[in-house]
This record gives structure tokens, C-alpha cells and sequence, in this order.
């Protein structure tokens, strides 16, 4: 681990184990997803020690302190040791998550949710009856 030099945003953040592939961490930061020290970034910025990275995981928002760098990605206990989150950061991200918890499912809040078996075949039932055919505009009587 490195603590005097400085290295490319998209590979800490590879390497800290935020994102899964260095090309997901720079679309995640082109897509303004990701500030440090509270200013719109490119990937290749110069992050040193001491910066304060605030980056979104899909729901999850998170803002780190730099603690160290590495060039190598290694096991996610190693990966914990490069950053700290702050105590801001914690209470906002359970905080969400508790949200998420107690939100309704989504199929409960629709009053009517996607046709079950039975309904599906009695309404193929009424289309082959010839309802079709009743409602028809060529029909002329």
C-alpha cells in the first residue's frame, strides 16, 4: 500500500472493490455519479490520500475518505483498509436501507396485477367465441 503518491480515480476505486470492472468505475464517473472533494471528476484525476470520494452503488450512496492507496486489487478485507466511511455516510445509508425495508411490495400497491392462469384462459375463451368478429368494423348490419 501506497500513502505519498497519487493514483487514477477509476483504478482506487477498482481496486477498493466499489465497482466490479474499471470500466464500470468510469462509466460511473462520466455519468457524474461520482465527486471528489465535492467537484465533478474525469476517471484519470490524480486521488490522493485525504480526498473525500462521494460515489453511488445503484440505490446506495456512500461518501469515503481516502486512506491509502493500492495498485492491486486484493481480497475485500484488504480493500477495506483503503477507505473510511464517514459516520454521515453510515447513518444515511441505514437509514435507506430501513426505507427500503418497510417500503410495500410494488405488486400489493396495484389493485390489479398480471392475470393469473385461470383469467388468462377465459379470456382467450371470449376472443375465440367470436367477440372479435362481433365488434368488427367490416361487419355492416
Amino acid at each position: 500500500m501506497n500513502t505519498t503518491e497519487s493514483m487514477r480515480l477509476d483504478k482506487w476505486l477498482w481496486c477498493a472493490r466499489f465497482y466490479k470492472t474499471r470500466n464500470l468505475a468510469i462509466e460511473e464517473i462520466n455519468k457524474g455519479r461520482v465527486t471528489v472533494n465535492g467537484q465533478a471528476v474525469k476517471p484519470a484525476r490524480d486521488l490522493r490520500c485525504g480526498d473525500l470520494v462521494a460515489l453511488r452503488q445503484g440505490p446506495v450512496a456512500r461518501t469515503v475518505l481516502v486512506r491509502s492507496l493500492s495498485g492491486v486489487r486484493g481480497p475485500a478485507p484488504v480493500a477495506q483498509l483503503l477507505y473510511e466511511e464517514t459516520a454521515e455516510s453510515i447513518h444515511a445509508r441505514e437509514t435507506a436501507a430501513e426505507l427500503r425495508r418497510l417500503a410495500p411490495e410494488p405488486a400489493t400497491a396495484l389493485s390489479q396485477g398480471r392475470p393469473t392462469k385461470r383469467n388468462r384462459r377465459d379470456i382467450e375463451r371470449t376472443r375465440t367465441q367470436g367477440w372479435g368478429d362481433r365488434w368488427s368494423a367490416s361487419h355492416g348490419d
